[in-house]
């Protein structure tokens, strides 16, 4: 026969079936370190510049976290299987070039060429997967291996050229709509739209459970029936595909095709995850998390900028920020294991 246990006179907040106060269980959320990060640098930085709480700005920096947001979507669901991925900013520009140098070039129609960019992006998403799994290469190695190959061939495949001149097809997602008083490219709400399907599928889904189950332990995972195999291999692949559509966001941003786009992405990416609260040890972690930790990369640059910090320091800034999260991970996990 169960019991429950009336709240204390000193809790203010109803204790839900579990016996913790809302408010903890609130906290605990693994977006809301982010959030109230996200909540107190804009009001931090508001206080710096009348001019960041404008519409147009904050519109800005959306746009400029948009192609860096999508990659560490597909890092994120990597680092949940307790992989990581240093190839995704390579991949993406190769992507890119594919797409911008078969339309420019007419060799495809518009919509063809985007087609095989993607196909290209999810492809080496399937080779680094393919390696991890069959092989049992370390992610670290492969995707590091990955990043030079895709780097070379950006470059042997452009002849170290931009491509301009491109139809609007590969343009149309940075071309804006009026929200109110500001304007908001397509491609920023297809950003959200994305964050928000795998936001459903992670939590709502047997697929993401199965994802964080194997982030916690693959051999646990396994024999609870888990296909890890076809699972970590669906991953990677699925995280090329998401790279492909991050090189379509970047070149409808910058309007070419540029073979030097997206060198230190990959790292702007694993930073927005890792100040997302998604843990770099696997199995623990949100995409709307990293969707904030983007956020608060672009608020803290945009903000510093309107300050007048030069670009040195908001790199320093952005490397304590990755510390510290890391910092939080690592005491948080040694809690949880006591």
């Amino acid at each position: 026969m169960s019991t429950t246990t009336a709240p204390t006179p000193s809790s203010s907040a109803p204790a839900p079936p579990g016996g913790q106060p809302a408010w903890r269980n609130l906290a605990g959320h693994p977006t809301a370190g982010p959030l109230v990060a996200l909540i107190a640098a804009c009001g931090f930085f508001s206080l710096q510049s009348e001019q960041f709480l404008s519409g147009g700005n904050l519109a800005l920096v959306i746009q400029q976290v948009m192609v860096v947001g999508t990659l560490a979507l597909g890092q994120t669901l990597i680092i949940l299987i307790a992989g990581i991925d240093l190839s995704c900013g390579a991949i993406m520009a190769f992507g890119s070039i594919v797409m911008a140098k078969l339309a420019a070039d007419g060799t495809l129609p518009p919509l063809v060429a985007i087609a095989a960019g993607l196909a290209f992006c999810t492809l080496f998403g399937l080779a680094n997967g393919a390696l991890v799994t069959f092989v049992r290469l370390p992610p670290f190695i492969v995707t590091l291996g990955m990043l030079n190959v895709a780097f070379a061939l950006t470059h042997i495949y452009s002849d170290e050229q931009t491509v301009t001149d491109l139809p609007r097809e590969l343009t149309a997602l940075g071309e804006t709509f009026p929200m109110g008083r500001t304007d908001i490219t397509y491609g920023s709400v297809l950003t959200i739209v994305l964050f928000l399907v795998f936001a459903y599928l992670l939590g709502q889904t047997a697929w993401g459970k199965h994802t964080y189950a194997l982030g916690n332990s693959e051999e646990v995972a396994r024999l609870t029936g888990i296909r890890t195999t076809r699972l970590k291999l669906g991953v990677f692949t699925l995280a090329g595909l998401i790279y492909g559509i991050a090189a379509l966001l970047l070149i409808s941003r910058t309007g070419v095709g540029d073979p030097k786009a997206g060198q230190t992405d990959n790292l702007d990416a694993i930073t927005a995850v890792v100040i997302g609260g998604t843990s770099l040890f696997g199995g623990r972690g949100a995409v709307l998390g990293t969707l904030l930790g983007a956020l608060i990369v672009g608020v803290f640059r945009n903000g510093l900028q309107l300050m007048g910090v030069g670009s040195i320091y908001q790199t320093l800034i952005t490397g304590v920020l990755v510390i510290l999260a890391v910092t939080v991970d690592q005491i948080s996990r040694r809690k949880a294991a006591r």
